[in-house]
């Protein structure tokens, strides 16, 4: 429902009213029109199947994660609708045929319950008498932000019922973890008032058979901080329990819990990212951190840097810097494994990968067992030797032009496994494959096994990929990946796809898509995919670049970046459509507004669009770090600059581009209106708007592989219509 605020010059404010009749009919309606303008062709239907069979191809590399002596997976596809969790051994993996062993099937739950679940993820537990056998399992209503979690039982593979003492959370926005086989920390929208962004505002300890308005409440935040959570770290001899106080997107604060029950704050900048493994501190900054007054040095934005935490905690502000940025380089990624710290940094949107291995420190002087933690004190017997170095080694070159990713396999392994990585590389022509890298003691690579590789989906003969760059309004250099057929005529005719997101730091690299492939680039289409500010591909500098009163920087990026494919004759005006979804709807939705004149389609996908209420909408209370706070006269001076919804209102008669909007009622992350009033008010000013909203689905839109076939195929003809093509042999709009 619609929450006050700005009401009084919105036409279309009964849009917002999510399942009310009156904007249901009017989404059915548009629905309606769409399937019959768009929808009704053989071409579409081709598009559909050809996506939904990449998307429920067998061959997919299943995406595993390691808990004890088992491989655990997701899996959809056409048999399995809404999946299947299954697990295997390491030695099945390898297999071309891994023999999975099925614990849950979401179909058949969905089916007995009558609710349309969807799946949300699951947490093993893997300490105490009942390793191994309990998991906490995530679903969701038609894929909501809100879901539930329940005990699963995995030796009988049934859920733990409330009555035989399982635990339970009831629907809402928040999410549980571990403690030990009868003790979970839990957080909860639905436990008393939710914090203005409508996430959890307490955290609790939860004991097994126990109310969970009875359980001990371990930390309260206010009503305008974003989440409050907490978690349990089983690290033997290294046991620590940790509350995180979210205060805004960008902002937190770090509380151990100690074992007397005091609350000890981590004194790390606010906008830092901290965590603590073993013996050691990590701080990852997100703005400078002078320290020389406490004796340390001065560390910028976007450093990464180690402390002994138990010195830390005594006052100590000596650390190591693991990794400091340069113009043309930004961390995106530390994982640790039992003994080792892998770093992934992008060097002008390029991947390289280091090893670093810390110095030699004692053990905890007492092994910590049981909860609350014992001893009272965490303290080591040495600290590491002054002068003590981190070793580092290369691990793997990436691609010239593709994505390397890095994780841990499970550092809880005692044997070699606890300091090994999953490593899967891809771009944009080659499928993904995934190798097993086991680390040695020094931190090289011991042995490399070459475990999967994802089928191609469509022939890359006659396609390259390559990078280039172009000139903001300001003269700052802006990367895009380009993707297009071998000796194309540069004669401006190429339908192009034009994709962005610019926003909360996240990077953009070259990965394959199947999808993309068959429906685009292999008829002859070009994907350019533009790396502008907002993101993370120069570290935090780079967003921080595009933020708030700044935001106009990232829309000038991308208007840049259309205009030197215009400007290199790859294409036109009349051939260049752009898309993108949720902040990089609000992108897009800017590209429709403000640079009309340089698209010939827009697809504009579960976006933001009206940035007066947007912090009214659901979770849009927590990105107000991100755009400004509307009810702050001087923000609202610069958020109505940005704001589609009413740019469009402003310009009724400037000639637009057509315009395709996609959403999901089920998205109770960026409120569907956003989407149903700004479609509504360029009907009303005759534009050409196709519409379409799923009924479930999320903020991703889409809760099976065929409700996201539907979807993209959309997309994809919404395009080629427009942009003139690529048309597949054989087939005709």
């Amino acid at each position: 429902m619609t929450q006050p605020g700005h009401e009084h010059d919105d036409p279309y404010l009964w849009l917002e009213d999510v399942e009310g009749e009156a904007a249901l009919a009017w989404v059915r309606e548009r629905n309606a029109e769409a399937e019959t303008s768009l929808a009704a062709t053989a071409e579409f239907a081709r598009t559909e199947r050809d996506v939904l069979e990449v998307l429920d191809s067998t061959d997919r590399i299943p995406v595993v994660a390691k808990a004890g002596e088992h491989l655990y997976n997701f899996w959809r596809d056409a048999e399995h609708e809404r999946g299947v969790w299954r697990r295997t051994t390491l030695d099945s993996y390898r297999t071309a045929e891994p023999d999975w062993d099925v614990l849950l099937d979401l179909d058949a739950l969905s089916a007995a319950e009558g609710v349309d679940w969807v799946w949300h993820g699951a947490s093993i537990l893997r300490t105490g008498p009942l390793a191994y056998t309990r998991a906490l399992v995530d679903i969701s209503r038609g894929g909501s932000d809100a879901d539930v979690t329940r005990e699963f039982d995995l030796t009988a593979r049934t859920f733990v019922t409330v009555e035989d003492g399982g635990f339970h959370r009831t629907e809402a926005k928040g999410g549980a973890s571990w403690i030990d086989g009868d003790t979970l920390f839990v957080q909860t929208a639905d436990d008393g008032e939710p914090t203005s962004s409508g996430y959890p505002r307490r955290a609790r300890r939860w004991s097994r058979g126990q109310a969970l308005a009875d359980a001990p409440i371990v930390f309260e935040g206010a009503a305008e901080d974003l989440y409050i959570s907490a978690h349990h770290d089983r690290t033997p001899g290294f046991e620590r329990d940790w509350v995180s106080r979210a205060l805004t997107f960008y902002t937190n604060e770090l509380l151990e819990l100690r074992p007397d029950g005091r609350l000890e704050r981590l004194d790390v900048p606010d906008s830092a990212e901290a965590g603590v493994h073993r013996s050691w501190l990590l701080v990852e900054l997100r703005e400078e951190w002078d320290l020389r007054e406490a004796g340390g040095v001065r560390h910028p934005g976007g450093s990464l840097v180690a402390f002994d935490y138990e010195a830390f905690r005594a006052g100590s502000r000596i650390g190591t810097t693991l990794f400091a940025p340069t113009p043309t380089t930004a961390l995106v990624g530390a994982s640790w494994t039992r003994s080792h710290l892998v770093l992934n940094v992008l060097d002008d949107v390029k991947n390289r990968l280091e090893v670093l291995t810390p110095p030699a420190t004692g053990q905890p002087t007492t092994a910590a067992t049981g909860h609350p933690t014992t001893p009272a004190d965490h303290a080591p017997e040495a600290t590491p030797p002054a002068g003590a170095a981190w070793r580092r080694r290369a691990l793997r070159a990436a691609p010239a032009i593709g994505t390397v990713a890095v994780g841990a396999v499970d550092r809880d392994d005692p044997g070699p496994l606890g300091d090994a990585v999953w490593l899967t590389a891809t771009d944009y022509l080659t499928p993904s494959t995934l190798s097993l890298v086991v680390l040695d003691g020094e931190g090289g690579v011991e042995r490399t096994e070459d475990l999967k590789a994802a089928p191609a989906f469509f022939d890359p003969g006659g396609l390259e990929s390559e990078q280039h760059f172009a000139t903001s309004a300001d003269g700052t250099r802006v990367p895009y990946f380009l993707v297009r057929p071998t000796g194309l005529p540069l004669d401006g005719t190429a339908p192009t796809l034009l994709y962005a997101y610019g926003g909360f730091e996240i990077s953009l690299t070259p990965g394959y898509s199947g999808a993309l492939g068959r429906a685009w680039l292999e008829p002859g289409g070009v994907y350019a995919v533009a790396n502008i500010r907002g993101g993370g591909e120069y570290g935090p500098g780079w967003h921080q670049a595009a933020l708030k009163a700044n935001r106009h920087r990232a829309y000038e990026d991308l208007a840049a970046v259309a205009r030197d494919l215009v400007a290199t004759r790859i294409t036109s005006p009349a051939h260049l459509g752009v898309q993108g979804g949720s902040n990089g709807g609000l992108l897009t939705g800017n590209m429709l507004t403000q640079y009309p004149e340089l698209f010939g389609a827009v697809v504009i996908q579960v976006p933001l669009l009206d940035m007066r209420r947007y912090h009214l909408l659901l979770a849009g209370a927590s990105w107000t770090a991100e755009y400004g706070d509307p009810d702050v006269p001087e923000e609202w001076e610069f958020l109505r600059t940005f704001s589609p919804y009413h740019l469009a209102a402003a310009q009724p008669d400037r000639p637009l581009p057509p315009v395709l909007f996609t959403t999901s009622t089920r998205d109770d992350r960026v409120h569907p209106g956003h989407a149903r009033k700004t479609a509504a008010l360029l009907l009303s000013q005759g534009k050409d708007v196709t519409y379409y909203e799923n009924i479930e689905g999320g903020h991703g839109g889409a809760a099976t592989n065929a409700q996201a076939a539907h979807m993209a195929a959309y997309a994809y003809e919404f395009l080629r219509r427009h942009l003139g093509g690529p048309e597949r042999p054989g087939t005709g709009a």
